[in-house]
């Protein structure tokens, strides 16, 4: 029988038990990577939200606020 693993747990499943340079490898390269690496971080962003107090959550959002306002969109393309 098959075994079958949604996103988040396949995320979960190949980063459980690395360690911390291992994750800060896995991020960085994943930085400014291929698209198909995004889906990734977007989950390690999810647990590491989930554990955040409020007020870490409020610094978050202000960083990510701060950071948007100083970039330009790139123009939206159709294939």
């Amino acid at each position: 029988m098959p075994i079958t693993l949604d996103l988040r747990q396949a995320v979960i499943h190949k980063v459980h038990g690395q360690s911390e340079g291992d994750l800060r490898s896995m991020i960085e390269g994943s930085i400014d990577g291929p698209e198909a690496a995004l889906p990734g971080l977007g989950v390690m962003f999810e647990i590491t939200w989930k554990h955040l107090d409020a007020a870490k959550q409020d610094k978050v959002i202000e960083l990510l606020h701060e950071n948007l306002k100083s970039m330009t969109p790139g123009s939206l393309t159709t294939s």
